[in-house]
């Protein structure tokens, strides 16, 4: 596989400027692959995180996946630095693996393998050695491969929250701490909300001169968010901030393939935002060909995604909200972004 270079600072291709293709009509669709975790109540929810049905149901997804998308839901696009690949790997339906490579020494890291038969067999082309396996979260759909791999690999080590029960946990990890792989090395980022252990893993790549790459689970996706299942508004507004202060070169790479649905949502907050109208257009073009819509950057982000504009009074005006005179601007921030979740979950719904 060739890999794409990218030149400066932007991380995935400019937004087409022209449009759709001639002779193409976009009719946007709220049915997008199937997500466990959308149409989810607090019961669905504790079997699915906390019982052996939650396991049943992701080996009923992985089953149904391979046979719909024998050679994945996305053509993936690998990038390469200096010493350094990163291969996507479209798992399931819509869920992203994501195989980093130290190409000096051969040795790699997975991030929240879903799939252990795609990232197995993404290894084995790669010709590297597994030595890690890092979890952002507990869910099935983003550990679900560990026992496979680990048995697989037996110098793998699996890291990830304490706080989680993410399956073959070796290696618990702090705020803040790194794992070095090879020449790679990974920070450890506690971001909860999505569940009460979510951590993401900041690649640093000033020795590959490179922008940091955040690998963001389900903290964070391509004009969205995740569903702040074990936490407040307040929590996940934190969470956010923090990614948002890795700086606006960072790369974003998601847990998931949501880009379109997103977007769409988006445009539908936001009626004059350019940036936003432009990312749509290039993200309705990239999925009529099945390809990956990943990664972005922070700063493109910050143009479009409403859950990291909470600060911003045009679309606190177009959610019909304001400021109370004594009210704390975190607090109204957090108002905001929960205001920006029920209609996205209203829009989900429908």
């Amino acid at each position: 596989q060739s890999c794409h270079r990218p030149a400066g600072q932007r991380a995935s291709p400019e937004p087409g400027s022209g449009g759709l293709p001639e002779g193409v009509e976009y009719i946007p669709t709220r049915k997008k692959g199937k997500n466990p975790m959308k149409p989810v109540g607090v019961a669905w929810y504790s079997l699915y995180a906390r019982t052996r049905l939650g396991y049943l149901f992701y080996q009923r997804q992985v089953k149904k996946a391979r046979e719909r998308y024998p050679h994945g839901h996305s053509v993936p696009q690998p990038y390469c630095f200096p010493g350094v690949k990163i291969l996507p790997i479209p798992v399931l339906s819509n869920n992203y693996s994501y195989l980093v490579i130290d190409t000096g020494s051969g040795q790699a890291a997975v991030i929240d393998p879903s799939d252990p038969l795609a990232v197995q067999a993404a290894i084995e082309e790669e010709g590297v050695m597994l030595e890690a396996i890092f979890c952002t979260h507990k869910h099935w759909d983003h550990s679900g491969g560990n026992e496979a791999l680990c048995q697989k690999h037996s110098s793998c080590r699996v890291y990830g929250s304490a706080l989680d029960a993410i399956p073959q946990l070796t290696n618990p990890l702090a705020d803040r701490e790194k794992v070095s792989v090879g020449c790679l090395t990974f920070e450890a980022l506690a971001t909860p909300g999505h569940t009460v252990g979510h951590m993401v893993y900041v690649l640093d790549g000033g020795p590959f001169g490179s922008p940091p790459c955040l690998f963001s689970g389900d903290l964070l996706f391509l004009a969205g968010c995740g569903e702040p299942f074990e936490g407040s508004p307040e929590t996940m507004l934190a969470s956010l901030d923090l990614a948002v202060g890795l700086g606006e070169d960072t790369l974003l790479w998601p847990g998931h393939e949501y880009a379109l649905e997103c977007l769409t949502f988006a445009s539908l907050l936001e009626l004059d935002n350019s940036a936003l109208e432009q990312k749509l257009q290039w993200a309705v073009q990239q999925r009529q060909d099945k390809r990956s819509t990943c990664p972005s950057t922070l700063g493109e982000e910050q143009t479009y995604n409403p859950f990291l504009r909470t600060h911003r009074p045009e679309l606190q005006e177009a959610l019909g909200l304001w400021q109370d005179r004594e009210e704390d601007p975190d607090a109204f921030r957090a108002r905001v972004l929960k205001e920006v979740r029920r209609r996205k979950d209203l829009y989900q719904a429908t």
